[in-house]
């Protein structure tokens, strides 16, 4: 595994362990009864943490397949204008779909 594929792990593995935390305490709020706000303002952190963690684990694939289409050159022809976007920037943009 490279270092980069390593610290895309790390870094999907981060979010669903904080995924993980945050439903946890959902689940603490309804068994102590906690008000609706409550619940759905965690329930909604979760969602956001998986969500978070879906899109860095496609971005990573993304970056995966840009460097291996690519000559490991990390970058990816714009399509029309034949200037070159670099991995963070396809990154960027997907991330912004979010």
């Amino acid at each position: 595994m490279s270092s980069s594929t390593d610290d895309a792990q790390r870094r999907i593995l981060n979010r669903l362990k904080r995924a993980r935390g945050q439903l946890n305490a959902v689940i603490d709020a309804v068994e102590a009864g906690d008000d609706c706000r409550t619940v759905v303002t965690r329930l909604s952190a979760v969602s956001s943490a998986l969500d978070k963690a879906g899109f860095t684990i496609i971005s990573s694939a993304m970056r995966d397949c840009v460097a291996d289409e690519h000559d490991g050159s990390g970058s990816a022809a714009r399509p029309g204008d034949g200037e070159r976007l670099t991995v963070d920037e396809l990154e960027k943009l997907f991330l912004t779909l979010s």
